[in-house]
């Protein structure tokens, strides 16, 4: 099973699953599991697209001509523009001093386009995609039919939680933030996208209703645990069920802060040893830590915060903001 959805479809085929949504599908219930299909999660993002002072980006390589140019490079010498996925820069943060473990991720594109490529800046541009990486709202997938070819009902339930939303918030200003240091002065134009009208939390909100877009990392519709809505146990074996263990991202209780990728590799690696028996490997006695003062604030001090309705591009570099306040022991 290859995905939070596959499992569901798998889970429907063979009649297992919440008792009410089947029926009411017109599907025989045979083993009632309710927590089949629910608890689904998703990161999401929005674009936050600035003009280019220089002309350096991608936007610039978009007549045919280079794209070309860029295909044959690749193709016959295996350089050049084409051996990146240029996502070449992108970071994890706290989004508050209270918090221990980052919870909003950023990718920097050099170029302002959409994820289909489509609708590029015309002129030189760069952005920014960022969400917020625990999202707590919670959607389910749901079978329509007996039809296993009939597409489920997958309702994502993106930005239900207040939590969310201000998430979001949360990742437009500070984004807005590091784009506005001194040292992307040499760089940065308007912001687009938009645009830096969209100040207060209702505006935020509305930009992000209309302009987020999924991350593609579905997870948590069999979810692992051991009360009544836990599908899988901690051994991945369908609960109540013999010889049938679930082993894909879709049993994860709740989204991992970074991509899917890893965690799914790992979680199938470990369902082949559950399943071989060889004895654990012995713990790691590899060294870790954290930096000297790391948590104790988010930020050492008053950062410089751009205007974003100041002159020169929408920039004023000599507003500042305060820092956020220190996290207790605590907290």
């Amino acid at each position: 099973m290859a995905s939070s959805k596959g499992s569901k479809a798998y889970f429907r085929e063979g009649h297992f699953s919440g008792g009410r949504p089947l029926q009411a599908a017109g599907i025989e219930v045979v083993h009632d599991l309710p927590g089949v299909g629910e608890n689904l999660q998703d990161h999401s993002e929005v674009y936050i697209q600035y003009a280019c002072k220089q002309p350096i980006t991608l936007n610039g390589r978009m007549d045919p001509l280079s794209k070309l140019r860029i295909g044959l490079e690749w193709i016959f010498l295996r350089r050049g523009l084409g051996v990146t996925n240029h996502f070449e820069s992108g970071g994890f943060i706290r989004s508050d001093a209270s918090v221990t473990w980052p919870d909003i991720q950023f990718h920097f594109l050099p170029a302002a386009m959409r994820y289909d490529g489509k609708q590029p800046l015309k002129g030189h541009g760069f952005m920014v995609l960022t969400g917020p990486n625990r999202p707590k709202s919670r959607g389910h997938v749901r079978a329509r039919s007996a039809d296993p070819n009939e597409h489920p009902e997958i309702l994502f339930n993106y930005l239900d939680r207040e939590e969310d939303r201000e998430g979001f918030r949360r990742c437009v200003r500070l984004t807005r933030e590091i784009i506005a240091q001194p040292a992307m002065d040499p760089f940065r134009g308007e912001e687009i996208a938009r645009g830096r009208d969209v100040q207060s939390d209702d505006e935020i909100d509305a930009f992000v209703r209309q302009t987020m877009e999924s991350t593609y990392h579905p997870c948590g519709t069999c979810r692992m645990g051991e009360d009544a809505m836990a599908v899988v146990d901690s051994g991945l074996r369908v609960r109540g069920l013999e010889g049938l263990r679930v082993a894909d991202s879709s049993v994860f209780p709740s989204e991992p802060i970074a991509n899917l990728n890893a965690p799914t590799i790992m979680l199938a690696e470990r369902a082949s040893d559950m399943i071989r028996g060889p004895p654990l490997l012995p713990a790691s006695n590899a060294p870790v830590g954290l930096a000297e003062g790391s948590g104790e604030r988010q930020r050492p001090g008053h950062p410089i915060r751009s205007s974003a309705r100041g002159s020169g591009g929408g920039m004023d570099a000599t507003r500042t903001m305060p820092a956020f306040p220190r996290r207790t022991a605590d907290a």
